[in-house]
């Protein structure tokens, strides 16, 4: 997956969409080897990697380093990056000059934005300006204060209603994409019904058009994931088990041996 025409492709044959969020080189290889369709290089770094409590106080300079660390990992993947915080919320102009950085210096193929019919003018410039934008309803993360908390957005009708009504914005203002993000599934099918663009749901449910999940949730290397994260492997647990054998080893003096030394 290559190029926005491509998501639009996936939905209209009913082919499901893979997306991983990871922030670095290695991980961002590993994906592209296993034929991972997109790569997000999300501001959730902030959480991931930097062991903050939100994502709140991520930098456009963080977000630009750490994709491009992923670009030169995975050369072939279609990678969006997160607009982190304050980035694009200030105006227009500001939000096309940082994700102008973004798309010049990283490589990226396009970029991610949280909200909706409140950004349309950020997304329309966006837009205008030839920057690819995925959309992002649901639980918005930089708006985690205002919505008091990490919570299943679009249980209420009032909220159901905004976010279908936002989706349809998104749409129209030509965003290629649009995650959704911990809603009840039965919304996540009616928007992905209703809008002809692709949805990628993370905690939606199984009716959305493909499915993000971070590299570390899903690979078990965090100590806590959140309800809608499968864990394929224990990767915590085999990280830690390693490390104390070869703490062991080397206690005992069994490393070093002969295979793992010059002559």
């Amino acid at each position: 997956m290559k190029t926005i025409n491509e998501f639009l492709e996936a939905k209209e044959k009913g082919r499901k969409i893979t997306m991983v969020s990871t922030y670095d080189y290695w991980s961002a290889r590993i994906c592209e080897e296993a034929g991972v369709d997109c790569i997000l290089v999300g501001d959730s770094l902030g959480m991931v990697v930097q062991g903050l409590e939100t994502t709140l106080p991520v930098r456009l300079e963080e977000m630009v380093y750490h994709a491009k660390a992923v670009r030169r990992g995975a050369r072939e993947t279609f990678i969006v990056v997160d607009m982190p915080f304050l980035s694009y919320q200030v105006s227009p102009e500001e939000a096309v000059e940082n994700a102008g950085r973004i798309m010049k210096e990283t490589g990226a193929n396009g970029v991610k934005v949280e909200g909706g019919e409140e950004i349309v003018p950020v997304i329309r410039k966006l837009v205008s300006a030839g920057i690819p934008v995925m959309g992002h309803l649901g639980l918005t993360p930089q708006s985690v204060h205002a919505l008091g908390g990490y919570r299943v957005q679009g249980r209420t009708e009032e909220q159901k209603r905004k976010i279908i009504k936002d989706a349809k914005i998104l749409e129209q203002e030509g965003v290629f994409c649009i995650v959704l993000e911990a809603v009840p599934s039965a919304l996540a099918k009616e928007i992905t019904e209703f809008v002809e663009i692709p949805t990628i749901g993370i905690g939606a449910g199984k009716h959305t058009d493909g499915q993000v999940l971070v590299f570390h949730d899903l690979l078990g290397l965090l100590d806590w994931s959140p309800k809608f994260v499968k864990r394929y492997f224990n990767g915590r647990e085999a990280f830690i088990n390693a490390l104390k054998t070869f703490k062991e080893e080397v206690e005992k003096g069994e490393f070093p041996d002969e295979e793992h030394t010059y002559e």
